[in-house]
């Protein structure tokens, strides 16, 4: 039962992450091209400031749905592809 529990608060997270449509666009923009920084999915969206991007790509992070990769002072963000496959299979098509 714990394991539903987690499982259940994971998918609630992931859900509501994706429930905002910039985080949405951001998340489909990352399944198809890997490891984006911050300035590169900026330059891609229009009239986000880079406050408020951050602030959706650590809201996607931290529900699991991004993994991140440092390298000096950037960090690259990609979608992690098993919690999409498994909390929203959407995103992957």
């Amino acid at each position: 039962m714990v394991e539903d529990n987690t499982e259940l608060r994971q998918a609630v997270k992931v859900y509501k992450a994706l429930g905002e449509p910039t985080r949405l666009k951001v998340a489909m923009m990352l399944t198809e091209e890997r490891n984006l920084c911050c300035s590169d999915i900026g330059s891609k969206l229009e009239s986000v400031a880079g406050s408020t991007l951050s602030h959706h790509l650590k809201v996607l992070t931290d529900c699991g749905l991004l993994d991140t990769r440092k390298d000096g002072t950037y960090i690259y963000y990609s979608v992690n592809r098993e919690v999409a496959q498994k909390y929203a299979p959407y995103l992957l098509q």
